[in-house]
């Protein structure tokens, strides 16, 4: 099955649970720190150059976003996390917002989890790792920004992300660039795959 990626609409931001599409297509959550460059990365998946609002300061994704492309599957913009300038409450809140997706097993059918190639994970960065795993649902790791780095430090740099993240064998960790469009053709294939719904 194929994806036209230049068909894509904003559908809703979703406050509650209660703002969850469940109509059955495939859903790929992206999740990531708020300056990983997370809408940049699903900007690139499409192709489109300011789809995905790109916010000059970090923390501008408050609530689930929902884009449907080629009315076939969402891509799900999970709010970004770890963004020191925000409140507690508002820490809180998107915390709870997080959690009640991840509660309900039936939304998610990959995850992706996008990380800094040039920086060991974060503790948040592990605590979303938990989240993903905890959902016994496929999910790969994105390991964006790899233009800045050496061609000797990109082995490296890998291992230690699959190392502190711990993840199985089975979870892929893509090296991709969003300003080059290194590792788009491989993460849009791995999104292929799992188009069908459950696996």
């Amino acid at each position: 099955m194929g994806l036209n990626t230049q068909k894509a609409e904003f559908v809703r931001s979703a406050a509650g649970a209660k703002d969850f599409p469940r109509d059955l297509l495939p859903q790929i959550a992206f999740a990531g720190r708020s300056n990983v460059g997370k809408s940049s990365v699903i900007n690139r998946l499409l192709n489109r150059k300011n789809f995905a609002r790109v916010g000059a300061a970090p923390g501008k994704t408050t609530h689930i976003n929902y884009f449907r492309i080629d009315e076939k599957i969402y891509l799900v913009d999970l709010p970004g996390y770890g963004y020191a300038k925000v409140s507690q409450t508002e820490k809180a809140r998107w915390a709870g917002l997080i959690q009640s997706w991840f509660d309900d097993r039936s939304l998610m059918t990959l995850g992706v989890l996008i990380v800094d190639a040039r920086h060991k994970p974060t503790g948040d960065d592990k605590i979303m790792s938990d989240y993903f795993k905890g959902t016994g649902r496929p999910f790969a790791v994105v390991a964006n920004k790899l233009d800045k780095l050496k061609k000797s430090e990109i082995e490296p740099n890998l291992a230690l992300i699959r190392e502190t993240l711990e993840l199985p064998d089975d979870v892929k960790v893509i090296p991709f660039s969003a300003e080059k469009g290194t590792g788009r053709e491989e993460l849009l294939g791995l999104i292929l795959d799992h188009m069908g719904g459950t696996v």
